[in-house]
């Protein structure tokens, strides 16, 4: 789930930080760029884990600040094919659970409680298990979708329309940059309580 991914990048330290010690201020400036952010095919960064060599530094002129290239590791979630994992529903609609794609083989969405539900079969006879917003839930990841958010130029921009569905406000449309898409249609996955009662 959790990954070390080797990195190279160029980092500005300003003259104001001239002061710290050299590798605190790169440490900081590495996650203050990285932190939560998605980079493209490699995951959802966390965290510097350790800087394992820097190079020269340099201050180019009009500019005081030093710029170094530096190699580090950084901490990614980024979980492997058909690992399991536990998330939370944070809403459920049509077309599936939270924000998250499942695969919904065995279940029903009933449209009065706003839920999708399994009806489950034994030998007692058939039972309703709903999956409840805010409920643990335990599916396998399929799938993973990168979706490049780089900024677009003035031509494709100009092409969104203002008020289209699914658009924000000055015509861009929202996406999720880094997508698990994943099942629960399998023996052992699905919500925590139906196992753990």
């Amino acid at each position: 789930m959790f990954v070390a991914v080797e990195m190279v990048d160029t980092v500005r330290i300003p003259p104001w930080n001239f002061q710290r010690q050299f590798n605190d201020a790169i440490a900081e400036e590495l996650n203050k760029k990285l932190a939560n952010k998605v980079v493209y095919q490699v995951g959802l960064c966390i965290c510097l884990y350790d800087i394992t060599k820097l190079e020269d530094s340099y201050i180019f002129p009009g500019d005081g600040a030093s710029h170094t290239k530096v190699h580090f590791r950084y901490v990614v979630f980024h979980p492997f094919l058909d690992e399991i994992l536990v998330g939370k529903i944070k809403y459920c609609s049509q077309e599936g659970l939270s924000d998250r794609h499942f695969s919904l083989l065995y279940f029903q969405y009933d449209e009065a409680e706003q839920v999708w539900v399994w009806e489950y079969e034994t030998d007692e006879g058939a039972h309703d298990l709903y999956m409840d917003q805010g409920e643990d839930i335990r599916f396998r990841v399929t799938d993973e979708v990168f979706l490049d958010t780089s900024p677009t130029g003035p031509s494709a921009a100009a092409t969104d329309t203002p008020g289209a569905p699914g658009a924000e406000e000055g015509g861009q449309k929202k996406e999720a940059p880094y997508t698990l898409l994943g099942t629960i249609s399998e023996p052992g996955l699905g919500l925590l309580s139906w196992w753990n009662s």
